[in-house]
């Protein structure tokens, strides 16, 4: 019973080093990399990974990518900022001699800012990522792709470790990148918005986040992960209704 571990990278130096550690049980690890300069692509090869090196095509098509280099009876998914934990390790290992399944969602635990969040709807965030090869695949979004099995899928009880945002410049950066890729996706769908539009989803985004999904009892981290996520969501809106007004005046 082989398991492949596969992951997308574009300069993870920093992370790189203790995520595939937390893989170390694992067959075969495929790292596929989009022009980083920070060394990441030869601290892969280091550490013992078969490295893919390309440019980058969007979240979901990348991580096909990956997939199709796997070998392995299953395959992990993970992103180089998440680490599987011993007790994950352990169920993993367990669960796959056996599996009456084809696949498995991993909750996972997620850190903003440096406090882990129980509540905000980022716990416990089930992710499918274990399946059987050959019976999954990524949908081609640019952003917030998703794995779609065709199998019957099971859900296992540890947990990912997941460093998202270390820091608000971290949050900032990845809400600029992403709402400009989820607009342009948004607008080749033929999607259109309103600014009025782009301020209300904002605004009941941060109270969804804050009220509804018990943001408070995340304390201040939990405050500001609203805040962002509101936010992130209007300039998502925001940029798709700036997309529809160029295409007016052209």
């Amino acid at each position: 019973m082989r398991l492949s571990v596969i992951l997308i990278t574009h300069n993870e130096i920093a992370n790189l080093r203790d995520c595939l550690a937390s893989v170390h049980f694992a067959d075969q690890i495929i790292v596929v990399d989009s022009g980083s300069t920070d060394g990441t692509v030869q601290l892969a090869r280091e550490l013992g990974a078969t490295v893919l090196e390309t440019n980058w095509p969007g979240f979901g098509p990348q991580k096909n990518r990956a997939l199709d280099l796997a070998d392995g009876d299953w395959v992990l998914s993970i992103d180089a900022d998440e680490r599987v934990t011993p007790e994950l390790a352990d169920e993993i290992l367990l669960s796959l001699h056996g599996a009456q399944c084809d696949a498995f969602e991993i909750p996972r635990l997620s850190s903003f800012c440096g406090r882990f969040i129980r509540h905000s709807g980022w716990w416990p965030d089930p992710v499918l990522r274990l399946f059987r090869r050959g019976t999954a695949r990524f949908t081609d979004a640019a952003v917030h792709e998703r794995l779609i099995c065709s199998g019957k899928v099971a859900r296992l009880q540890q947990h990912f470790l997941h460093y998202s945002y270390p820091d608000l410049e971290s949050v900032i950066s990845k809400i600029n990148r992403y709402s400009t890729d989820a607009a342009h996706e948004k607008f080749a769908k033929g999607k259109r918005a309103s600014l009025p539009g782009a301020c209300f989803r904002g605004f009941w985004t941060f109270f969804r986040h804050y009220t509804v999904m018990g943001g408070f009892l995340d304390g201040r981290e939990g405050l500001l992960l609203a805040i962002t996520a509101g936010i992130g969501n209007f300039y998502r809106y925001a940029k798709l209704a700036q997309l529809g007004q160029t295409r007016v005046k052209s």
